[in-house]
């Protein structure tokens, strides 16, 4: 095998395929990337068993063949290659791989490519495609709820699933903590009919979310009830999905809250960092004080003393005293892109709806907490 390709197109192809590879590894061959040279073109292949990525990239190939290298090591040496760097690999057996560039020249120790696991095929019967927007908007106002409680594994992923809302066909995306519950939707997309509710691991989220950061175009998706595959540019990423059922989490969202009001997402979300600092570290807790026209903020520590703020709402109803964790409210107003954030509550003790005025498209849900 024998490759030649500019440093740059190496260390963004590793980039993307190496961040799948664990630190610690009981099994040699997953600390290893696979290396393919065949037709002008060099694939790189990561896996950690459960999630599988492949980059093709364009390369200078002068023999084919293929080996596995050690992941980060081979990532690193790149990386600390000068810019503009023309990089040579080469492999005459299973064991040793060549790496040149100028007048640098490294020999690493590798694993024959035959013992590189290959994630099973199986059929992937659903397939339809997102713009890279819509999806990254999905993740992006999505993750930040999933757990990471790993006893109840069914919540550690993003339940991506169809569903209808008022007689209108959505791809829907929910992930909750049991805290906070976060419910976004988008126009289901053709192809997506009858697909199976499917929930995708927090580190294959995560990964995707890194991939299709700058990308623009759309992402093909394929999926069955055990994994899911996006294929975009020259990256095809699977990933199993997680074996359990996600909750009915329609019964988490209340239907009888009366009292509603609006403030300005910017202020409210600043007031309640200010004041949060009061808080203590432990439960981070935040009083909100609702009465006609105004909301009062506050927070008290035995050990740091208190604090208050007052705001301007738009509120005609009935007072109301709530707590919650600052952390999380602050995490869902992050959520809002508009200036208007919307309040449904209910009472001291009942879970309160939190949007964005005029999009119905996202939903957070917020259990209140004792202050």
């Amino acid at each position: 095998m024998k490759i030649t390709i500019e440093r740059g197109a190496l260390l963004k192809s590793l980039g993307h395929v190496q961040s799948v590879v664990e630190r610690r590894n009981t099994i040699p061959i997953l600390s290893n990337v696979k290396i393919d040279a065949a037709d002008g073109q060099l694939g790189l292949n990561a896996t950690d068993m459960d999630l599988d990525i492949v980059e093709q990239v364009t390369a200078d190939v002068g023999a084919n063949g293929n080996i596995t290298a050690p992941a980060h090591t081979l990532y690193d040496i790149v990386r600390k290659l000068p810019e503009g760097a023309d990089v040579e690999l080469s492999s005459d057996g299973d064991d040793k791989l060549v790496l040149v560039s100028g007048r640098s020249r490294f020999e690493l120790s590798c694993l024959p490519s035959s013992e590189f696991p290959v994630m099973a095929g199986g059929e992937l019967p659903h397939s339809f495609s997102l713009p890279a927007g819509e999806l990254r908007n999905l993740i992006d106002r999505t993750r930040f709820a999933i757990s990471t409680e790993e006893t109840r594994y069914y919540l550690n992923g993003i339940y991506l699933h169809a569903a209808d809302r008022d007689g209108v066909a959505v791809l829907r995306a929910v992930a909750t903590d049991g805290h906070r519950l976060a419910n976004l939707e988008v126009p289901l997309p053709e192809g997506a009919q009858g697909m199976p509710g499917v929930i995708v691991p927090r580190k294959a989220v995560a990964e995707l979310h890194r991939l299709i950061e700058d990308y623009s175009d759309d992402v093909s998706i394929e999926l069955s009830e055990t994994k899911i595959r996006f294929s975009f540019d020259s990256i095809v990423m699977t990933s199993k999905l997680i074996d359990g059922t996600f909750p009915d989490y329609e019964r988490v969202i209340p239907s009888g809250n009366d009292k509603e009001w609006e403030v300005n997402c910017k202020l409210f979300a600043m007031a309640v960092d200010r004041v949060s600092a009061i808080s203590s570290e432990k439960s981070r807790a935040i009083k909100l004080s609702l009465n006609k026209g105004t909301l009062v903020l506050s927070a008290n520590s035995p050990e740091s003393g208190s604090a208050t703020e007052e705001l301007e709402v738009s509120y005609a109803g009935d007072s109301l005293e709530i707590g919650f964790n600052s952390r999380y409210l602050l995490d869902i107003t992050q959520q809002i892109e508009g200036d208007t954030a919307q309040f449904v509550m209910a009472d001291a003790a009942s879970p309160t709806i939190l949007r964005e005025a005029g999009d119905n498209s996202a939903l957070y849900v917020l259990m209140p907490m004792r202050v």
